[in-house]
């Protein structure tokens, strides 16, 4: 499997690790300002205790799929894809809704967690478990929505993992950048174009979760003669069969195949199918329209454009 399985879960990881590593920052900057270093123990405690924790998570959904392959052998061809589609479909949601919500949350995210340390530090006794827990999870919750990714492409091998690892180093780096060497970064537009990248990579994820889907029920109506009505287009569409995709939008293999670079890094980035079926190409389309027209709602940007669209017609009134 090329490496370019990496790309994806490298982006995702970067962007949710940078935000854990905003509220580390935040959180140890906030215990100097209140000479309460004594509890940075407790801090590197919960970032370890939150990437192990997710780590386990991984392992769990790893184990989860060949048990029940194993459990029902005859059906294997039928629980992997099927697994992968329902992997992929939590991923979506998560992300998507992640995307939008630390969108609107990054306003106040400084005074929310500040607010809740300074609530912390004055429970003397619970202090450090409160820090522990704050920073824990912080960390597994961006954690855990990496590790849902993962699971939704682990077919691809030890490549989407390695990409994590990667962002997760770049994610510290940029977090030791900011609050230990006092690097200048425009942390505003970081997470703009990352957004932008996410928001394509999670429309992307929606083909995939959708050709797994489509998998799954053609594996299904083969083993089982009672299912094959599931497949409603399947005899329409022999050249290139496809049980409940419709009819193929495009075929690119020839001009753009996208097991080959740059189709391939088209594949990894925006969701980039040699093979595009309509149901996919709908749902795609839909999933941008919608979710990105919320995400950009939620940078302002619909504001910013009507007040320049307002400005002009003002100034030829006066």
């Amino acid at each position: 499997m090329s490496i370019s399985a990496a790309i994806p879960t490298f982006v995702i990881t970067l962007r949710e690790g940078v935000e854990a590593a905003l509220v580390v920052g935040i959180v140890l900057a906030c215990l100097k300002k209140a000479q309460q270093t004594q509890l940075n123990s407790w801090v590197y405690a919960g970032v370890g205790a939150g990437i192990g924790a997710s780590a386990l998570v991984g392992l769990l959904f790893s184990w989860i799929i060949p048990v029940i392959s194993n459990a029902n052998p005859e059906y294997t061809p039928v629980i992997k894809p099927l697994m992968e589609g329902i992997f992929s479909a939590i991923a979506i949601v998560m992300l998507s809704w992640m995307l939008i919500w630390m969108t609107q949350q990054a306003k106040h995210l400084k005074a929310d967690i500040e607010g809740t340390l300074t609530d912390t530090l004055q429970q003397n006794q619970a202090a450090g478990w409160g820090v522990f827990s704050l920073i824990f999870i912080a960390v597994l919750r961006e954690g855990f929505e990496t590790v849902i990714f993962i699971a939704a492409n682990f077919q691809q091998g030890l490549f989407p993992a390695l990409g994590a690892a990667f962002g997760l180093v770049g994610a510290v780096l940029i977090g030791v950048m900011l609050f230990k060497w006092g690097v200048k970064f425009n942390i505003r537009r970081f997470f703009q174009v990352m957004g932008v990248l996410l928001l394509l990579i999670v429309a992307g994820l929606v083909v995939s979760a959708l050709k797994h889907f489509d998998a799954a029920v053609a594996a299904l109506a083969s083993i089982n003669p009672a299912s094959e009505s599931l497949c409603f287009y399947h005899e329409q569409f022999v050249r290139n069969p496809s049980c409940i995709l419709g009819p193929r939008v495009w075929d690119t293999s020839q001009i753009l195949p996208d097991n080959r670079f740059p189709g391939i890094i088209l594949k990894a980035l925006f969701g980039y199918r040699q093979n595009l079926f309509l149901v996919q190409a709908v749902a795609y389309i839909a999933f941008l329209l919608m979710i990105g027209s919320v995400y950009f709602r939620s940078l302002g940007w619909g504001q910013k454009m009507s007040a320049t669209v307002q400005k002009p017609a003002s100034s030829q009134q006066d």
